[in-house]
């Protein structure tokens, strides 16, 4: 008797959750909202490739890049899309922002971006964190650190311009590390980590909010690998089966339909017309 009184319960709920979807579809597609999405001002949602497509017929009838956007419902001016909320953080992108146009966020930005919405782990096999706490390697200076979490940065932030905060992090890092070589060989590998992560994670929490943990488990990697910004890439590329090794520079052009990701509106390309 329980058994069919859950039974017809979990039926109602799928009803009423259909009910729910159909009752609100999205105002330009009419059909189930995909990848929620809301105007700043006004808040009305919608699919996020719905508006996505709206905007960029919107701006291609201005000479100029516009600032705003009339929503489709009610006509509000609209400065940004909002997307990507998950209870602590959301993905903002401003109407005039094109980053598909700009010289410094490349495809290699973007990819470490989409990395950012896959499973963590997926090359924890191939370089081990916990051997380069214990075998100390992190007293080896590493040449191409400034430049990975420069590059990172700017793909998480949206934002050319993260020299203050590279410097702040790495800041942070050296010191850390000037501390440890002093001291190694009385503190145990694990809270020499346990430090860095908590370190870093408060140094750059107040710019990546939701992203920090997981950033500093990249950070973590990335050091482990021992590898130049290219060849790790290269193996990260081909772990998550994206592309080949050597085709670091077109991996976006396959992530989109390989991954089940929430997109971005700078990824679009200028051709696309939006119905892939």
């Amino acid at each position: 008797m329980e058994h069919k009184e859950e039974e017809e319960e979990a039926n109602k709920n799928t009803i009423d959750t259909f009910s729910s979807d159909s009752s609100n579809p999205c105002p330009i597609c009419l059909g189930p909202i995909s990848h929620e999405s809301y105007l700043d001002t006004c808040f009305h949602k919608f699919c996020y490739e719905c508006i996505v497509h709206w905007t960029k017929v919107v701006v291609s009838k201005h000479s100029c890049q516009p600032s705003s956007l009339k929503c489709p419902l009610c006509k509000t001016e609209n400065f940004s899309i909002i997307l990507g909320y998950d209870g602590s953080s959301f993905q903002r992108h401003y109407i005039n922002q094109n980053y598909g146009d700009s010289y410094f966020f490349s495809k290699a930005h973007k990819y470490r971006l989409q990395c950012y919405y896959t499973e963590p782990g997926v090359v924890d096999d191939i370089f081990s964190v916990p051997r380069f706490w214990k075998s100390r390697k992190y007293l080896q200076p590493n040449r191409c650190l400034q430049s990975w979490v420069s590059r990172e940065l700017q793909a998480l932030m949206q934002e050319e311009d993260v020299d203050i905060v590279v410097h702040h992090i790495l800041g942070v890092v050296n010191s850390l590390l000037k501390r440890i070589e002093q001291n190694c060989h009385i503190r145990t590998p694990e809270t020499i980590q346990e430090e860095f992560k908590v370190l870093v994670s408060d140094a750059a929490r107040p710019f990546l909010t939701g992203r920090t943990n997981r950033f500093v488990s990249e950070m973590e990697l990335f050091l482990a690998s021992g590898l130049n910004i290219e060849a790790y890439d290269a193996v990260y590329l081909q772990r998550l089966g994206w592309n080949t090794p050597k085709a670091t520079a077109n991996a976006v052009e396959d992530i989109s339909e390989n991954t089940a990701i929430a997109p971005y509106l700078y990824i679009f390309n200028e051709d696309s017309d939006g119905n892939d």
